[in-house]
């Protein structure tokens, strides 16, 4: 999967046990991201709902989610990459904005970005094998980007991964199927049909995923958009219409209260960091007001790598100090009390935050 800030890597299992104890058969998981949770599900037998706004995340979401890989030849997926990998370089967007005027990939694989996503496009426009070759060229461009895992800038000189040629490999499909939407969660949550288990893992400060990812969301949408500043963003990140509610302190808690609220499920996990811009108590009353059980789980979690590299200036000088290196990740639990008490067992009841039980 490609590096991704907000990832639930850590938790990922945790919340498998939890919708396994709680006897989920049905599951959505909004804001979604690189589908880690959805995958999660799926492999246990839970058909999920993968929703977020990003292209990027649909493609993953196609690829990971809805295709069952039982449902795939393996033998095709392979010949196609050969040939997709076999096509000449030929520079083109991403050689020219995000090699030569950023620095987000080295100029030789960039030539075979732009050449691979053309063909994807040129050769397989209408193939199921779509969404596994767009995820096998986000995840090869990943593995030889320069950056440490968000687009909001880039290294000053290449590391030792950016001058490995790219690598196209096959997607590890998940065994199991469900379905990927490109939508607004409180959106979907208000018209979605009821499910038994609902994941949400919302922004919770100002860092927005639309410009955190820009260059996959171009790699994915393939438009060519005009862009500015020095991060080579595109031009529409200034639009409102690409601006979060949940990356306001202004407007997320509205939004927060009103998607937990109405989410049809049976039971619901919204998580949450303890460097949000809402307060743990406040999140607690926000799964209260389902008229439900809650309770609170919490994790000790590594901060995100760029709160290091962040103290030091373009130049290399040390221009900061580094804040806390560890932070906590809470998940608030409501549904009935009986079901909660099988899903804290089975997450761990060491986790049980001393103030998460709310009746």
């Amino acid at each position: 999967m490609i590096k991704y800030l907000g990832s639930k890597r850590a938790l990922v299992g945790v919340l498998g046990k939890m919708a396994d104890a709680a006897g989920a058969r049905t599951a959505v998981d909004l804001f979604t991201g690189t589908t880690r949770v959805a995958q999660e599900f799926c492999r246990r037998g839970i058909e999920p709902t993968a929703v977020d706004l990003a292209s990027y995340s649909l493609e993953l979401g196609r690829c990971y989610v809805e295709t069952d890989a039982a449902a795939v030849d393996p033998d095709e997926v392979t010949d196609a990459l050969a040939r997709l990998s076999a096509l000449p370089p030929r520079p083109g967007y991403v050689t020219r904005v995000f090699c030569e005027r950023a620095r987000y990939f080295h100029p030789e694989n960039g030539a075979r970005i732009d050449a691979i996503r053309d063909g994807i496009d040129r050769l397989y426009a209408d193939s199921a094998l779509r969404p596994l070759l767009l995820t096998s060229l986000l995840e090869a461009a990943d593995r030889v980007d320069s950056t440490v895992g968000v687009q909001m800038a880039y290294l000053k000189a290449y590391p030792p991964r950016a001058l490995r040629p790219l690598a196209l490999r096959a997607p590890v499909l998940t065994p199991g199927t469900g379905r990927a939407v490109r939508a607004d969660a409180l959106a979907h949550a208000r018209t979605m049909g009821p499910v038994d288990f609902a994941y949400l893992d919302p922004p919770y400060n100002q860092h927005r995923y639309f410009t955190n990812y820009h260059v996959w969301e171009t790699l994915v949408r393939w438009d060519d958009p005009d862009h500015y500043g020095v991060a080579c963003k595109r031009v529409d990140a200034r639009d409102l219409a690409t601006r979060s509610a949940f990356n306001s302190r202004r407007t997320i808690h509205a939004a927060l209260a009103e998607t937990i609220a109405a989410v049809p499920a049976r039971v619901v996990v919204t998580s949450f960091s303890d460097e949000g811009y809402v307060g743990i108590d406040e999140l607690v009353g926000m799964a209260a007001g389902r008229g439900q059980d809650v309770r609170v789980l919490a994790f000790d979690s590594r901060r995100y790598v760029g709160s290091l590299i962040g103290i030091y200036s373009p130049a290399g000088v040390r221009v900061g100090e580094a804040g806390r290196r560890r932070n906590t990740e809470f998940l608030v639990l409501a549904g009935p009390a009986e079901t909660l008490d099988l899903m804290v067992a089975a997450a761990g009841a060491e986790h049980l935050h001393v103030a998460g039980a709310v009746s």
